[in-house]
């Protein structure tokens, strides 16, 4: 067989680069996985096979990949020693495989815990630094967050070498984790990504609130080795201060052994308090690992065994369909309760119309589910069909309100286009209304928006401004209200009949529209007629709206619920023609295409868009070939993946500041 590679295996080879890429940034970096354990390790592993097979392509492949490189907004620093990852292997015959090639048997068992792992560095006893792993080679600086860490001490005890690299894993106790998305307004998707971001935080007060914890397995750097086997290095990290699975570590010496402790771990994995995914086996003996070395990105003298993913039987009862806050329809399969790894599950999400027929799933069947991450249950397959069930059909008006059901072309999502009258949207929408960037009405928060849309005081947004008026004196008589609170919403609602276009363009809800789209908007037409009645060619003329906006636009102010509400609301307010200047022509930005992504930690978006217009920069909402810097804060997602396929410049706050500098100093001259 050649060792050359057709073009079809290259393509293949390539593809499978650039998948693996985007899930490594949105998995390390984003802390936001968009691909489950499995998926992932099956790319993973067909482009290790493809590089075993034609060796040519692991020149910068899988081979030599580790992690993904450091987020903007963080300090990097080189890892002395770099922090490699761990081969996978997913069966007995595969573990035996590297077991018998071992000049030794006696192998040390840990649990592989799901968290983020961190490197620790002390200097005669003193935490000095702390690292992620990052690419491997250079990791993001979280010294300050290490240190809110309850189980990563500030200063070793005991018997330590001068310096010494303790490396880990941060994670979070499950009850923690459920604790946290009960406190906490952003829904974490499992304890690993709640862990990976409340570590990555810009702000270490942020990551003292998380209830981190957090255990040592092994070590980078280190000036003066006083152990011999892994397990009388766990010994020595719990005499230092550090917590180790040394409870849950077992030693083996043949495969027997190896597969009874993995069956061990199996059963016991629901009442681990943390979630684990698999078992790390490692040669016990360290002269023996540092005799075997390490691969380009992995040691041989360890080996992941990772478990499957909890997964069970069960019948699926009925397919409901929920609507979010944005009008997207979201089916729900209604289950037959089963417990799967120690948690009962009911419902499971299938994600949409497309994934239910990938699926071919009815109402009936008896489904294979899988608590993906161990946390969000999901349907994989379908294990015995009903015959006589019928093909859910998805609906075509939307089941709350009734009003239409769209689905823009090339997505795979559907939405309700009721977005102003739609009861599941109404409490979302009504939010987003009187946000600052809005209509900014103090004195409207969830809680009284809630309370008035319970009493049906407020069904859409017209009625806010007849609230006072209609219901003042009932308002007033109410628990945690009284005559001042209401006069000052009453001058609130008041100040806000008077609004510029831009802002009222992003405060009436249009799908994918948010304040930068809405000040485009405002900046070409002028006025909302205008704005209400432009045909879709005419706003993808306007540069950086695309047929997936204009058809949104044209969607909304055709939908008659919308032109009803829209009316209603206009007898209310007026609508101020734009006052949304063009960008500064003789700026340093002029003529530039900016986007903002993620958070800031210095400034909001709108005060950070604010600036790079008074700089010339045209401030876009979408990435495309045309844009010429990304500006990105933390948490960043989608765009700055696209931003580095394209190859495009991203900035981080830093250089927003440095610009500003550089233009006040030119400004004084």
């Amino acid at each position: 067989m050649s060792n050359t590679p057709d073009l079809f295996i290259i393509a293949e080879h390539a593809e499978l680069l650039k998948k693996l890429a985007e899930w490594d940034i949105a998995y390390h970096q984003q802390d936001a996985p968009v691909v489950d354990d499995a998926t992932y390790d099956r790319a993973k592993h067909r482009a290790l096979e493809l590089e075993r097979q034609f060796p040519s392509l692991a020149n910068n492949g899988v081979s030599t990949r580790v992690g993904a490189p450091v987020a903007n907004g963080f300090v990097s620093h080189n890892h002395s020693v770099p922090m490699l990852s761990i081969s996978d292997v997913f069966s007995s015959a595969d573990v035996a495989d590297w077991f018998n090639k071992l000049s030794t048997h006696d192998v040390f068992i840990e649990l592989k815990v799901d968290g983020v792992s961190y490197s620790a560095r002390y200097e005669n006893g003193v935490l000095v630094r702390g690292l992620t792993r990052g690419s491997g080679v250079a990791g993001e600086d979280i010294t300050e967050n290490l240190k809110t860490i309850p189980d990563i001490p500030h200063r070793l005890t005991g018997d330590f070498p001068p310096v010494i690299e303790i490396r880990g894993e941060v994670y979070m106790l499950r009850s923690d984790f459920f604790a946290l998305n009960e406190e906490s307004t952003k829904t974490f998707a499992n304890p690993r990504n709640a862990a990976a971001g409340s570590l990555r935080q810009l702000n270490p007060a942020i990551t003292a609130t998380r209830r981190l914890s957090a255990f040592a397995y092994t070590y980078g750097e280190i000036s003066d080795r006083n152990f011999t086997t892994q397990s009388e290095y766990f010994q020595k990290l719990e005499s230092w201060g550090f917590k180790t699975t040394k409870s849950w570590a077992r030693h083996a010496h043949n495969m027997d052994e190896i597969d009874a402790v993995y069956n061990e771990m199996m059963i016991m994995r629901p009442d681990i308090p943390f979630d684990i995914d698999g078992l790390v086996i490692k040669v016990n003996d360290i002269a023996t690992q540092e005799r075997m070395g390490s691969r380009a990105n992995s040691p041989r003298w360890e080996v992941a065994y990772k478990f499957p993913a909890a997964r069970a039987i069960t019948t699926l009862r009925d397919i409901t369909v929920q609507v979010g806050r944005t009008g997207v329809l979201t089916p729900v399969a209604e289950l037959e309760p089963i417990n799967i790894g120690g948690v009962v599950v009911s419902r499971a999400t299938l994600h949409n119309a497309d994934e239910i027929a990938r699926l071919n799933v009815h109402v009936g069947d008896r489904v294979i589910v899988q608590r993906a991450g161990d946390v969000i249950p999901q349907i994989v397959g379908v294990a015995d069909t009903d015959s006589s069930a019928q093909p859910f059909v998805f609906p075509t008006v939307c089941p709350v309100c009734g009003g239409a059901v769209v689905q823009e072309s090339g997505a795979v999502a559907r939405r309700c286009v009721n977005a102003l009258s739609c009861p599941a949207q109404r409490l979302g929408e009504l939010e987003h209304f009187v946000s600052r960037p809005g209509f900014d009405i103090d004195g409207l928060g969830t809680r009284q928006l809630e309370l008035f849309i319970e009493r049906g005081w407020i069904t859409t947004p017209a009625d806010i401004f007849t609230l006072i008026s209609h219901h003042g004196d009932q308002i007033k008589n109410m628990d945690g209200f009284g005559d001042k609170s209401v006069a000052n919403l009453n001058a609130s609602i008041e100040r806000a009949r008077q609004i510029d276009l831009h802002r009222f363009l992003f405060a009436i809800g249009i799908p994918s529209i948010g304040t930068v789209t809405a000040k485009l908007l405002a900046r070409a037409f002028g006025t909302l007629d205008a704005v209400r009645t432009a045909p879709k060619w005419k706003l993808t003329t306007i540069d950086g709206i695309g047929d997936v906006m204009a058809d949104e636009i044209v969607s909304f102010f055709a939908d008659e619920n919308n032109r009803t509400a829209l009316d209603a609301l206009l007898a209310q307010v007026s609508v101020r023609e734009s006052t949304v200047a063009q960008p500064d022509s003789t700026g340093p930005l002029s003529g530039r295409r900016v986007v903002l992504t993620g958070t800031l930690a210095n400034y909001t978006r709108e005060r950070a868009r604010e600036i790079l217009e008074s700089l010339g920069a045209t401030v876009t909402g979408s990435v495309s070939a045309k844009t010429d810097y990304v500006l990105a804060g933390s948490d960043a997602g989608s765009k700055l993946t696209r931003a580095n396929e394209l190859g495009i410049t991203i900035w981080g706050e830093a250089d927003l500041e440095n610009l500003v500098q550089q233009q006040n100093q030119k400004d004084e001259k």
